[in-house]
């Protein structure tokens, strides 16, 4: 379950903007990725990138819209939330933490943990995720100035870039291992 526990307030903000509102969406995300921080501090865990990162966009973007009432699109909303996640992953990235190492580490033996090969399976799945962030980022950015354009083509977007993130989550590290040992 692990990443996909990391998503669950994208998933509560995506979910509640589609049934109330992308005010209301923002808030379910910002209580969920609280949730998640207080969850895991009381099981004395360290929180992860990716679950600080998503409390402290969620919890910014729903201050702003309660207390400024923005009159954003319904895309707008989604553009600010995927593009936050975006940057989350890249700014991971960029300090040498792919946000996918801590939830590797949770199923992979600590003596392979300082490998070269488990580093950069993390940073190649990480750019992976940034890919399909970024190409439901463009999709966003097309509806929010081309608002003439089918909602499907964000929805779509949305779908395929993550299903294609998550197979090759799956995917990829067993192809690394059978590659290795067959080369042995």
């Amino acid at each position: 379950m692990g990443i996909l526990f990391g998503f669950l307030p994208f998933i509560g903000f995506a979910l509640v903007d589609r049934l109330i509102g992308p005010t209301e969406g923002l808030i379910a995300g910002a209580a969920i990725s609280i949730f998640i921080l207080l969850r895991e501090r009381m099981a004395g865990k360290t929180p992860k990138l990716l679950e600080l990162g998503t409390a402290i966009l969620f919890v910014c973007l729903a201050v702003y819209a309660v207390l400024l009432t923005p009159s954003w699109s319904l895309w707008t909303f989604r553009l600010l939330v995927d593009a936050g996640l975006l940057l989350i992953v890249l700014v991971s990235m960029a300090i040498g933490r792919p946000f996918t190492l801590q939830y590797a580490r949770e199923s992979v033996e600590p003596q392979f943990w300082g490998t070269p090969e488990f580093l950069r399976t993390n940073y190649i799945i990480s750019a992976v995720w940034g890919l399909a962030f970024a190409a439901m980022v463009a999709a966003d950015a097309l509806l929010v100035f081309a608002p003439s354009l089918p909602q499907k083509v964000g929805i779509v977007v949305t779908i395929l870039a993550l299903v294609s993130a998550m197979k090759f989550t799956a995917w990829y590290p067993a192809r690394d291992k059978s590659a290795s040992t067959s080369s042995h």
